[in-house]
């Protein structure tokens, strides 16, 4: 069953875990299960996706049960009034803190018809904090150790993909992620760790109730592998003192 972190009578929101699909797409038509059908099968009603996560994310997804509630929380997302914090687990050790202002071209799957190549860029825009460190003595290259940051981002922006390739742009890929990420990490972290997720997780979301207009603050805590690995790691008190939410290793 799918973890409720909210659900009252106009709206609910879950956990989604990594490798689920938000629904049927062409491009992974061998998927059989998809997060619309899960709730929706779980809970008995007909739910509307407001935004969407990438399937190998993690974490806060909000769905709501009428359209005109989908029409006014998608309007929050699209004037950047809601406020989103990942966690992400990425190669080497970045600044402290910094804010990544670097336009992003749309992305379109497949099937989609083809973005003209004189449509220009668009603003993208994600904060970013270095929480924790570790240097594991796994050779990396030319160097005898690998390094690995855990890092808190704040997308001001919503463009497809954005944290997964602003954290490229600044040679900082997320581990885990097989499209903009480095494939000899992603294989070191399935390999000695047995975690061949992406490793990127949306822990907090706060937006306006579309009743009620009081602020609305949705938190998923980390579980399963990434969980694990902040653990192993010694990550657990970084992650406390930023407020966001514990890690459970126990958790599936």
């Amino acid at each position: 069953m799918l973890k409720l972190l909210y659900h009252d009578e106009h709206l609910v929101a879950i956990d989604k875990p990594a490798g689920l699909l938000v629904h049927r797409s062409v491009l992974d038509r061998h998927e059989t299960r998809f997060a619309v059908q899960l709730l929706r099968d779980q809970i008995g009603r007909r739910v509307i996706p407001v935004h969407r996560l990438d399937k190998g994310t993690s974490g806060v997804l909000v769905f709501a049960f009428e359209r005109e509630v989908a029409a006014t929380l998608a309007a929050q997302f699209e004037t950047r009034a809601v406020e989103k914090r990942y966690l992400a687990v990425v190669r080497g050790w970045p600044d402290e803190g910094g804010v990544i202002a670097h336009p992003l071209k749309v992305v379109r799957d497949e099937y989609e018809l083809p973005i003209d190549a004189l449509v220009p860029a668009q603003e993208a825009v994600t904060a970013y904090r270095r929480l924790a460190t570790v240097e594991l003595p796994v050779p990396d290259d030319r160097h005898p150790s690998s390094r690995y940051a855990l890092v808190l981002l704040s997308p001001e922006t919503g463009r497809r993909h954005q944290i997964r390739r602003h954290l490229k742009h600044i040679s900082h890929p997320v581990i885990g992620d097989a499209t903009y990420g480095k494939g000899r990490h992603n294989r070191m972290f399935a390999e000695h760790y047995g975690c061949a997720r992406l490793l990127l997780h949306c822990a907090r979301m706060t937006l306006q109730h579309p009743h009620s207009g009081a602020p609305l603050v949705l938190a998923a805590p980390l579980s399963g592998a990434f969980a694990e690995r902040v653990a192993e790691f010694g990550w657990c008190e970084a992650l406390a003192g930023c407020g966001m939410p514990l890690s459970d290793p126990e958790s599936p």
